[in-house]
């Protein structure tokens, strides 16, 4: 089997003819890496007869063009989260972030009532409900309308989100841990973003291991979606997350961000998920998750010069400034006068 990595420029140095990634705004695609499992990547031209597909503009996102990058601000309402140490885990506290993450420039929330760090220990469904849904019932009472993702595994607390008013589901195990979250999607007919992991929370860092990361968590995401068509999950309701952390060392991640640009062969979108995690702390010698905002912002842009369509992050309002900036470079016109 051949692998398609699309080599991107900006649109500002681009040849006009030069097709757009997707449908992007501020990339195009220079030319194509081909990877196999048996031979070194070849370098080749865009050949449209071969690749029109890449060029091909995703449909919206529950009513968000995805014709450049979106920001999925993240709210845990959990009491063990990595990143912020339970601070969002009471109703009012969750509230006035997830409200503040829209003023920032979020153009998705995440919610979240189960912790997937490393070690982290199974959530009782009810109790995963009692944290989410009414914090989107109350959002939503607020009049906040723009698009509301729930981030679980578990199709009892997925239905109960929807019908608090979510509109996608984000499944960390990819259809994998609740054999009836496929069919509650399926009827729901709402979008379905695919995580790969590798083994539970309890288990993923023990020893995680890969002959070639990138080709086989490419293979572990097309089977995914295999499933979920099989399900009556149409490809085109379908969002793709290489899980950057979820059964990974530090050379797994650095790897799958290096090609991160393999999973637009899937014909989905692709979601990023790398804010202050691990690896960044790991790189950078910063212990505290807190404060690893610099490298997460880092991270994301180099995420979004790869393609990446969503940009799953916990400090929006830096990621949105340096964000707006790279859009500007990317699609302004050398040599035009102002």
């Amino acid at each position: 089997m051949t692998y398609r990595l699309p080599h991107l420029c900006p649109a500002a140095l681009a040849q006009p003819d030069l097709p757009r990634l997707r449908g992007q705004t501020g990339l195009r695609i220079a030319a194509i890496e081909e990877h196999s499992r048996t031979a070194p990547p070849v370098l080749r031209a865009y050949d449209p007869a071969r690749d029109a597909d890449l060029a091909a503009p995703l449909p919206a996102l529950c009513g968000l063009a995805l014709d450049r990058p979106r920001l999925m601000g993240i709210v845990n309402v959990t009491p063990d989260s990595f990143s912020d140490g339970g601070q969002f885990a009471q109703q009012g506290a969750a509230l006035a972030q997830a409200l503040r993450l829209v003023a920032e420039g979020a153009d998705i929330l995440d919610i979240g009532g189960e912790s997937t760090r490393p070690g982290a220990l199974e959530v009782p469904v009810a109790e995963e409900i009692a944290r989410t849904a009414p914090l989107i019932r109350a959002l939503r009472a607020e009049g906040l309308r723009l698009p509301i993702s729930i981030d679980t595994r578990k199709a009892e607390v997925a239905r109960a989100a929807l019908d608090a008013g979510a509109d996608m589901v984000n499944d960390v195990s990819a259809l994998t841990w609740d054999r009836d979250m496929a069919p509650l999607v399926a009827n729901a007919r709402v979008p379905l973003c695919l995580m790969h992991a590798q083994g539970t929370p309890q288990t993923m860092q023990e020893n995680p291991h890969y002959e070639n990361v990138s080709l086989d968590v490419r293979d572990w995401l097309g089977a995914a979606i295999a499933r979920a068509e099989a399900a009556g999950i149409e490809r085109a309701r379908l969002i793709v997350d290489p899980g950057i952390g979820f059964g990974k060392t530090l050379e797994h991640n650095l790897a799958l961000l290096a090609t991160l640009g393999l999973l637009h062969d899937t014909g989905c979108a692709i979601l990023l998920g790398v804010s202050r995690k691990r690896f960044i702390g790991v790189l950078t010698g910063v212990e505290k998750p807190a404060e690893r905002v610099a490298g997460s912002v880092a991270a994301a842009l180099h995420g979004v010069a790869q393609g990446a369509q969503i940009l799953r992050v916990h400090d929006v309002r830096e990621t949105r400034q340096a964000l707006s900036l790279w859009q500007a470079l990317q699609e302004t016109e050398l040599g035009t006068k102002t």
